[in-house]
């Protein structure tokens, strides 16, 4: 959007070129009246910007946004209008910065290739809606050489507290592998995840900022329970979202041909790894 004092600058040079006042304008499509126009610049404007100017260099004040400085206009200016405060405010550019958002920059973790079952695990987050239209979000822990899905856990609220309590109820029944592949969520990069890491001797494989493509398997995973199973239900409450959601794993484990396990389910290619390596492992929980 092209402001007047700039059509008013473009008319300028046009004139420049020979044309008269009129016909300069009819080529910018500025009205004449406009060109003319002289803004009245009040001295208490005046005042109030260079008031602002002050307060916005003092330490104290640096932060303050423009309603508290409104507040303290008023109170030298007597009942100035906000919106007249908040146009000195812009024309004078004294907008706060954006914060810049704080990140813990980790070089992304490369992890061998898992050649076992329990070896490699990957997690990740995804949110749904109820009918309500609350959200609610799913946690996928997936096992990166059988696909099998180990764990979920669907809940409104899921932070790091909740996933290391649940990851240590599930080391209970069948151990731990010796890394997880993740992104930077806060909920991975929390103090209580990172000490139960520590603790267990779990490697965290954090991958780049931005490229979930480094975590494919898990992707892949909640892509395939996105179209199956969360775009294809409408969950009344949580209830129903575990019951539902639930169900779709236990076919996905047990029953659905996988292209990557020679179309054996993630249960049927465990069983057939263990007679080949005479290794018995437990499958499912």
């Amino acid at each position: 959007m092209v402001e007047p004092r700039q059509k008013r600058e473009a008319v300028g040079v046009v004139m420049t070129h020979g044309l008269s006042e009129r016909h300069a304008c009819r080529v910018i499509s500025l009205n004449r009246n406009t060109l003319r126009y002289r803004a009245i610049i009040k001295q208490e404007n005046v005042a109030i910007e260079k008031f602002l100017r002050e307060k916005v260099v003092i330490p104290r004040y640096a932060c303050y946004g423009l309603p508290r400085l409104v507040a303290l206009v008023r109170k030298k200016f007597g009942n100035v209008n906000h919106k007249r405060v908040e146009r000195i405010y812009k024309d004078a550019r004294l907008q706060l910065a954006k914060r810049p958002k704080k990140y813990i920059k980790r070089d992304p973790v490369p992890l061998e290739k898992a050649t076992e079952p329990n070896q490699i695990w990957a997690m990740d987050f995804m949110t749904d809606t109820l009918e309500n239209g609350r959200k609610f979000r799913v946690f996928n822990l997936i096992d990166t050489f059988s696909k099998e899905s180990v764990l979920q856990i669907i809940d409104n609220s899921l932070q790091g507290n909740r996933l290391v309590r649940e990851l240590s109820q599930l080391a209970e029944i069948r151990g731990l592998p010796k890394a997880i592949k993740c992104d930077n969520g806060p909920e991975f990069t929390s103090k209580v995840m990172l000490k139960w890491a520590d603790e267990t001797g779990v490697q965290l494989g954090f991958i780049a900022k931005g490229k979930p493509t480094q975590n494919g398997f898990i992707e892949s995973f909640n892509g395939k329970m996105r179209k199956e199973c969360l775009d294809r239900h409408i969950f009344r409450n949580l209830v129903e979202a575990r019951e539902l959601i639930m169900n779709w794993v236990s076919h996905y484990n047990e029953e659905r041909p996988h292209r990557s396990l020679n179309y054996m389910a993630p249960y049927e290619f465990i069983n057939a790894f263990n007679v080949k390596a005479s290794c018995p492992l437990e499958t499912g929980l």
